[in-house]
């Protein structure tokens, strides 16, 4: 994966990733299916049942003889969204453990970004991860499992849509699992995901794991079929759903006001608002108020800007700075998801084609960074450094030598990682080359040294959308959210010394 030998040996020394394995059939009695608990296609069920029975202590090895006699990457990446899909559910929170589901996609973008080699250690990871989950399933909420959905109550589209918009507007659960399904047998993925790019960015509650699901779980279908889409809808409809209290629709609640609010003002962009010019100026205005304002403010400020001449691009290169800047100012796990959450909205911005939605999608995760920013307030220990302040060091040695050095650093300073990072990114030659040896090298150190879902989705998110941020902004990006990678020093995670084991 990169260039250096000395790179090769100390970030990349992972050996052959082969593994070694036996695999026990499965009984007749084992393969029979509970009526009354979702069906999955019948292509992919085997293997879904294959890791639910699996104990933990023998699922890599297991599942890695099916690799080796035929079963294909798609099948093994559905089979991992779709267990975690049946058998964990997303409550109290769309979060915790329900990361077995979420961690899917940023598991998957880890994969295809990196070189043969590596390529399934970030899945068997996401393997291993699903049986923690599991069992946390069944301790915290009794072995929940979705539940079969009577084929008779299967709407015609356009009912499905009709009575799909009516129960999430009004929070019925039941009418919006019947619909999600009937939407699934009868409806395409772009309609039925342009509904839910809304309702994921509806509320605050979860702290953006409703927007991070929406978006994940697109971009795993997209990847493994639609045919697999009706337990995923329905198991998202029932996350977005979540809240706390009495019906949200029926009070003033502060996770939903932003949203109800941007309906409003969203309609004040002017039509032609995916124009205009690209105004470092309007970037450090919305820097600004991001910083102190409330969420009103920033999307006040936002509008404004935008209808002063501002490009779209302007307001995100401004989000997505200062989402990198709380974590340098609190590397810990509310600013972790605000750039985490931008990822996900900044996805669904792109991708959907509902202009209104798209309006919604900007405003909205301007409207969370003030929300992130108190979260993080209520927690202390908030440092007063920024962003735009960053000094850059200039490294010492070759591109090689400079990867290494930020990477050893960055567990015992991690602010003189930061500016070596500035620095090293600012040298314009061959900066294109360079900007992919680091990004490379933080991805195998996840990959060795990663321990948690979250290292998994904040370094897809930032490494993803280093590229999305306009070039006079990208490196300040990517040096204040070196703050929550991995560091070099540290000792492998046990899937690395296991898959050692099994080699041996």
């Amino acid at each position: 994966m990169l260039q250096s030998g000395a790179i090769a040996g100390t970030l990349l020394g992972m050996g052959d990733l082969g593994l070694l394995s036996q695999l026990r059939p499965v009984s007749a009695e084992e393969a029979r299916l509970d009526p009354n608990v979702v069906r999955l296609d019948s292509s992919i069920e085997p293997l879904v049942r294959l890791i639910e029975q699996t104990p933990r202590a023998q699922l890599m090895e297991v599942v890695a003889e099916r690799i080796k006699k035929g079963t294909s990457y798609r099948e093994v990446l559905a089979a991992l969204l779709l267990v975690g899909v049946k058998n964990v559910e997303p409550r109290p929170s769309v979060g915790h453990k329900f990361h077995a589901v979420l961690v899917v996609n940023s598991a998957h973008l880890a994969s295809i970004s990196s070189p043969d080699e590596h390529r399934w250690l970030p899945i068997f990871w996401a393997l291993d991860h699903y049986k923690s989950a599991a069992q946390r399933d069944v301790e915290e909420r009794g072995d929940w499992t979705m539940s079969a959905l009577d084929d008779s109550k299967i709407l015609p589209h356009a009912k499905a849509r009709a009575q799909f918009i009516e129960a999430m507007e009004t929070w019925d659960e039941e009418k919006a699992d019947v619909a999600a399904a009937s939407l699934a047998r009868t409806g395409g993925a772009n309609e039925i995901y342009r509904l839910l790019f809304k309702y994921g960015s509806r509320d605050y509650r979860s702290i953006g794991h409703k927007a991070i699901y929406v978006a994940n779980s697109y971009r795993t279908l997209g990847c493994i079929g639609w045919q697999h889409a009706e337990p995923v809808l329905r198991s998202l409809t029932y996350a977005l759903l979540m809240h706390e209290g009495s019906n949200p629709a029926k009070r003033d609640d502060e996770a939903d006001r932003p949203f109800r609010r941007n309906e409003e003002i969203a309609a004040k962009l002017r039509d032609d608002w995916t124009t205009g010019k690209l105004d470092p100026g309007a970037t450090l205005a919305m820097i600004e108020t991001l910083r102190s304002g409330s969420n009103d403010d920033a999307c006040d400020q936002a509008v404004q800007l935008i209808n002063g001449g501002a490009h779209p691009q302007a307001i995100w290169d401004a989000i997505h700075v200062v989402a990198g800047e709380m974590v340098m100012q609190q590397p810990a796990i509310v600013p972790l998801h605000s750039v985490t959450t931008t990822n996900a909205l900044r996805y669904a911005y792109e991708t959907c084609g509902d202009d209104q939605t798209r309006r919604l999608l900007l405003l909205q995760n301007a409207a969370f960074l003030p929300m992130f920013r108190g979260g993080m307030n209520g927690r202390g220990n908030v440092k007063q450094t920024l962003a735009t302040n960053l000094e850059a060091t200039k490294p010492e040695g070759d591109a090689t030598q400079a990867v290494e050095d930020i990477f050893a650093q960055l567990g015992s300073d991690p602010t003189s990682a930061a500016r070596l990072t500035l620095g090293y990114l600012q040298d314009e030659e061959n900066h294109a080359a360079k900007a992919k040896q680091l990004i490379d090298a933080a991805r195998v150190l996840i990959f060795r040294k990663g321990t948690n879902a979250h290292d998994y989705k904040f370094s897809s998110a930032i490494l993803e959308d280093y590229y999305h941020v306009s070039p006079q902004w990208r490196n300040t990006y990517l040096a204040s959210n070196i703050f929550l990678l991995r560091d070099s020093q540290r000792a492998d995670n046990q899937l690395v010394s296991r898959i050692e084991a099994a080699l041996a």
